[in-house]
Formats: structure tokens, sequence, C-alpha cells
């Protein structure tokens, strides 16, 4: 970033102009970048890209720059190309988990409060960032206030019917999910258990233990309940994992599930159970760390429960992010999606920011996947509510404060910063990434393009954008995302 003692005695009005222009260009009669703005040069015959950036010392957050303009300047900048003639998948979205928790607290706040909330989460105003994809926990997840499933009984029985089957311990967050349908009707969303009913488990226990086998089709009609209840309230399940985290059974709630199981409860149970019940929700594989894709390729490997599986979700607590091209070389018909990734109470906004939007918004979409989630959409000052055993330093997009407002953490930015400017049905296409440059870039539905790009390293760069045979010229400060629309 420019030293800020730069022209200390000038007006008022040229430093704040300074600084308006400082991301995009500089503004000197011998510009550099080939991109003067506001020196009496008429731009209006050429193409424009508008320019939001968040940077990592919280000096701009989402904040919108001068447009930037394509011209044929000649300069000897690093390039980013846009290539149109290379498409790639299709993106569902990006989002958060709402969790029963996510709800508890946004309900705290007043009527005209939660409004505003909800409206700058998930419309596609000026003003709001457009959030299209949200997740959810069947049954409780670590991040409600207490365990429950949909089927909870007195030690000792069972009920292999289901018929005290119930959602109502999760009926304000179907009550949410009904208002934030109303604010944006397209949404995705993607559900996903922490732990069956204890009573089908081979521990008793809502953490740890593995489903009894003889419950296997009692718990696949225990998915089609779920998604034909949401769907009786309205609400389309688009897809479902059959377990969060097969592999991490310390959690409140949890369960393990080996690739075996997860494979043998597909092909032999809850793939013929959607098939009967004319369920076409998705059924996703594994939903945990790219540490371990032997084992959704595991089961994609049998044709026989391959073909109820729409595609694999991974998260990054462990391995990395270009494991999602391994498989999709090994199984280019198949989805991916990129689920979940916390950011903790410790972490620093700027730690934070450059490595989620270098792994989970530009490293998993580069990677095939059609959505980016982060975790938690909010909880209070304290990371409650969470479940005995539950995850302490999980800290919400959003903080809900005991005040009746809310802040906006740093996870909030992340997901913006795609969520505003990339809707669902946009395309992924080629962009390369030279220097130290990351980029992503999309064709949106109304064929405008879509460019994320990060500098995380500690120096300025310049760069052109080049896109119909034509140059943009920029810059781009030290530990800053920046998201062009042209």
């Amino acid at each position: 970033m420019y030293n800020n003692k730069i022209f200390p005695n000038k007006l008022f009005f040229v430093g704040v102009s300074f600084f308006s222009l400082l991301f995009c260009q500089s503004n000197s009669v011998d510009d550099q970048t080939g991109n003067p703005e506001n020196n009496g040069e008429d731009n209006s015959n050429y193409a424009a890209a508008s320019v939001w950036i968040t940077k990592a010392d919280e000096t701009a957050k989402l904040q919108k720059q001068p447009d930037i303009f394509f011209k044929n300047a000649s300069n000897n900048y690093q390039t980013i190309d846009i290539d149109l003639g290379q498409k790639f998948q299709t993106i569902d979205g990006f989002g958060y988990t709402l969790t029963g928790g996510s709800v508890q607290v946004i309900n705290q706040l007043s009527a005209t409060k939660k409004e505003e909330l909800l409206q700058d989460l998930f419309s596609d105003k000026e003003n709001s960032i457009g959030v299209s994809y949200l997740r959810l926990s069947i049954g409780a997840s670590d991040l409600n206030s207490d365990v429950f499933s949909y089927n909870d009984l007195p030690a000792g029985q069972t009920d292999l019917t289901l018929a005290n089957f119930s959602m109502s311990k999760d009926q304000a967050v179907i009550d949410m999910l009904k208002k934030i349908l109303t604010i944006n009707p397209s949404i995705k969303i993607i559900a996903t258990p922490w732990s069956p009913p204890v009573w089908m488990k081979d521990n008793g226990s809502s953490i740890g233990g593995s489903l009894k086998p003889e419950y296997y089709s009692v718990y696949a009609q225990y998915f089609v309940k779920y998604i034909q209840g949401m769907k009786a309230q309205g609400i389309t399940i688009d897809a479902i994992t059959p377990q969060n985290e097969p592999l991490h059974p310390g959690n409140n709630p949890s369960m393990y599930m080996t690739s075996a199981q997860q494979g043998e409860f597909i092909k032999n149970h809850l793939g013929p159970a959607f098939k009967t019940a004319n369920i076409n929700t998705k059924i996703i594989l594994y939903d945990h760390n790219c540490d371990k894709p032997d084992y959704p390729m595991d089961i994609l490997a049998d044709p026989e429960a391959a073909k109820y599986v729409d595609g694999s979700a991974f998260h990054l607590y462990a391995g990395n992010i270009n494991v999602l091209s391994n498989v999709h070389l090994a199984y280019p018909d198949k989805n991916l999606y990129f689920t979940e990734q916390w950011t903790g109470s410790n972490s620093s906004f700027a730690g934070d920011l450059i490595w989620h939007i270098k792994n989970v918004i530009i490293g998993s979409t580069r990677n095939w996947s059609k959505v980016a989630l982060e975790w938690n959409l909010a909880n209070d000052a304290s990371f409650n509510p969470h479940t005995t055993g539950g995850c302490t330093e999980c800290k919400g997009a959003v903080t809900i404060n005991s005040s009746g407002t809310f802040t906006k953490n740093v996870a909030y930015y992340i997901i913006a910063q795609a969520s505003k400017f990339v809707p669902q049905g946009s395309q992924r296409i080629a962009s390369t990434q030279p220097g130290n440059l990351s980029s992503v870039a999309f064709l949106r539905p109304d064929g405008k393009v879509a460019l994320i790009v990060l500098n995380e390293g500690d120096n300025i760069e310049n760069f052109n954008i080049r896109y119909n045979n034509k140059n943009a010229a920029t810059l781009i400060n030290a530990k800053t995302v920046a998201t062009f629309v042209f």
C-alpha cells in the first residue's frame, strides 16, 4: 500500500480522491497502467469493469472501487488471460451452514434487525451479498444447544416404522428457511446428519459408534421422511450426504462410517429407497477432508452404488484442495462440492481472508467444485450455542451481539466476494494465474464475466486483464482480494 504520508498538505478532497483510486490505478499524466481516470479523458467508448475489494488489513471490506476500462495500452505487466472457449463446471452457489444455533441467535434480534440481516445475506439487491446455497443438519449438529434426532426414544426402545418421526425440534429452522425462500426462492439446500437416532447405533450414544446393519433400511426411510417432510413445508432439499465427517467420531453428535459401510448403505438401501419414493434429491458422498479422496473413489468404483450418486463433498481440515481434480479425472461424470470450512475464534481476519479465498473460493472452484461453503452462519460473542463436546471456537460469519446488533466477520466477506457477483448457473471459464496472483473466472447467465483475483504477496502487483482481445490495466494491493465484473 502507498505510504499515507504522500502529499500530506494537499486539500482534503484530493486525499479522498487519491485513496479511492489507490486500488485500481495511479492517476498521473504518465499513468503506467495506461488506464488514467478522472484526468479529462473520455472513457465512454471503452468497455468497463466494476471492481470490489476486501483488504486483509480491514481498511476496505467489500468496497466498490472506480471502474477500470478495456483499452489496448502497451505495457509489460503480467496478464490474466480470460478464455471463453474453455468452459468447466456450472456453479450451484456460495454460502454457509444454517445451524440450529444460527437460527437461535438470529431470532434474538428485533424483527427489524432480523429482516435487515436476512435481506443483507440473501437478497440480490445492491446492498446485499446474494448467498445462494445453504447447508443444514438433519437433526442436531454440534452447533445446536442440545443433541437431538428426529426419532428419539427411551433407552431400549426401537421404532422400525418411524411412527414417532418428528421434525418439531427444528421448527425454528424451518420457519427461517421459509422466510429466506421469500427473499431468494432459488436458493439451493444440502442437508446432512451428524448422527442418526442413537437406538440405531451400535454404541447407543450420540458420539461415535456406527449404524447397525439391521437398521440400514430404516435409516434410509428416515432420509425419505425428512425430504418429504421438508417438501410438505415448501422446502426442497436439493442434495444430502449420508454422514457429516464420517471419519471423525469424536464430535457430539457424530458417527463413524467407513467407505464400505457408506457404499453398502447407498447401494442397497438409500438409493433404492429414493427411487421407490420418486425422490430426486442428489446423493453426495463423503463430506470430509481432502486427505482421503480414496473414500469416495472406493464407492464410485462400484457401479451399483455409483448409479445412485451425484458426486462427492469435501472439507479442508487436512489434505490439499487439488485432490478434487484427481477425483474429477477419475470420475468426470460425477460432481464435486466443497461443503465446510470454519474460521476460528483465535485466528486473524488477515490470515483467514487470504487462506480461505485462495483455498475455498478460488481453490475449490478451480478444482471443479460446484459450491463453496463456509461453516457456521451465526453465533453469539462467546461462540455459543454449541453442544457439550461441540465446537467452542467456531466463529460465525456474523456475530449476534447482546446489544441487539450484529457484526460481520471474515467469513461474511470471504463468501461475499463470490456470492454477490457469481450467481447460480454461472460457468467457470479459463483464467491464467501469473506471478503471485491467484484467480478464477466465471461466465454469468447474463453474459458478463466475474473474475476473482487474490494477491497474497507483500507487494503491489500491476497486471492486465485480457478479454476479447483487449486489455484492462490495473493493480492490486498486497494482501487483497478483488472481484471484477465486465
